[in-house]
């Protein structure tokens, strides 16, 4: 090949090299190019985005999809950067939940407390400083009653009762886990009294102070339960604050041998009653007992309570029993009597185990002894009985923990 020749394939091929590096130059500077473009107008979108978006942060509680919810805690909306314009809470089934917007305007909660085993839907709407609007929806199901525990107390919210009246809380269902239940409720009274609590049974918790509750005081109950692991998979739904009053002092004292009851207030005896306590063959419960009902006329049939003739009907069934006050979960009272002779009240005991008193058909004679111990009479009132030959009554047999000397009713204590 001659020089000439090998100079015109150089260039030939030195051109076609150069037209690859050209092309492939170009193809490369054009991507990036194409690249950085894409990435401005991206912030340029995201920036645009931000500009209009809400600075306002709605939170609803529980969670979005939440079960076993509290129904004393779910449902509450909350803002920052913000405030609410409007919220609306419903069933599933549409019904509308009523709920109170704080003064503020960053927080909104149900009026009422809410129902068990109920699936509720909020939406909620609110607005920054700019005027812009947020929006916030979730879901939510409340506990069920099979998960959930409660505690039915005594005595009343606002009741004014006698001296001996413990707080007496019976549960739903069993619960295991007892000291943790037990943190969650406290007793406290005005007269400052130390108060305790004993657990009967996986069911039933009652508390009293050493002695007798301070008369002219008041004892509150405070149940802070809500969400409260009872058992495994069962939780407290109670959260609430109850209080009650302390009468005056009174104590009856009942004394089967000289048939006789003494009423005393603060100490002091202001009347006594001739009575007619248990036959020897049915002889009453000894020990300190609590008034735990009052009826003025009640009916009472022996098989009820395992006093039965041979032909399995009570040996009695008497259904208009005048003035009669429940002193034990087993039918022990203290009541009007109109059938037995007024003889036999202050001087023999005639009765299956309850304590007597005379009284008239109808209790519409308000001169009767039994007519003028009801009335004089609260919930709460101790009667202690003496002398029937009987044992003391079981402290769990109605509300008698009283008969359990202080020692022994803090060692049923669970913390």
């Amino acid at each position: 090949m001659t020089d000439s020749k090998r100079r015109q394939v150089l260039m030939a091929a030195s051109a076609l090299l150069g037209g690859v590096l050209a092309l492939t130059g170009c193809s490369g500077g054009g991507g990036k190019t194409k690249a950085s473009s894409g990435d401005s107008s991206q912030a340029q979108a995201d920036e645009a985005a931000a500009k209009k978006s809400s600075e306002a942060q709605i939170t609803v509680t529980p969670k979005d999809g939440s079960d076993n919810a509290s129904i004393n805690n779910s449902g509450t909306v909350t803002v920052t950067k913000g405030s609410l314009t409007g919220v609306t809470m419903t069933t599933e089934a549409g019904q509308a939940v009523a709920g109170q917007l704080s003064a503020d305007k960053k927080s909104w909660k149900p009026s009422t407390q809410l129902e068990r085993s109920t699936t509720y839907k909020i939406a909620a709407e609110a607005k920054d400083s700019q005027g812009r609007i947020a929006h916030e929806n979730a879901s939510f199901t409340t506990v069920s009653p099979a998960n959930s525990f409660i505690g039915t107390f005594t005595p009343d919210n606002g009741a004014t009762v006698g001296v001996g009246m413990p707080v007496s809380i019976n549960f739903d269902k069993a619960i295991t886990n007892k000291a943790a239940v037990q943190k969650g409720i406290t007793v406290s009274s005005s007269s400052g009294q130390d108060v305790a609590c004993h657990w009967f049974s996986a069911n039933r918790m009652d508390c009293r102070p050493e002695q007798y509750w301070k008369e002219g005081s008041t004892v509150t109950l405070k149940l802070a339960l809500d969400g409260v692991e009872g058992a495994p998979g069962l939780h407290g739904v109670q959260q609430k604050t109850v209080t009650f009053h302390i009468g005056r002092n009174q104590v009856s004292y009942v004394d089967a041998k000289t048939h006789q009851m003494k009423v005393t207030q603060d100490g002091k005896v202001i009347k006594t009653i001739p009575i007619s306590a248990g036959a020897p063959e049915h002889t009453t419960y000894e020990g300190q007992m609590v008034i735990s009902e009052k009826f003025t006329q009640t009916r009472m049939n022996g098989a009820t309570v395992g006093f039965k003739d041979s032909d399995g009907k009570g040996e009695y069934d008497i259904k208009d029993v005048p003035h009669a006050m429940r002193l034990t979960n087993s039918g022990t009272f203290i009541h009007g009597n109109y059938w037995g002779a007024p003889s036999v009240f202050g001087s023999v005991n005639t009765s299956h185990g309850c304590v007597g008193l005379q009284d008239v058909k109808g209790a519409g004679d308000a001169n009767t002894p039994a007519a003028w111990f009801y009335s004089h009479s609260l919930i709460g009132d101790v009667v202690v009985v003496q002398n029937t030959g009987d044992k003391t009554v079981s402290p769990d047999n109605g509300l008698n923990g009283w008969n359990l000397d202080w020692s022994q009713w803090k060692a049923g204590s669970a913390v």
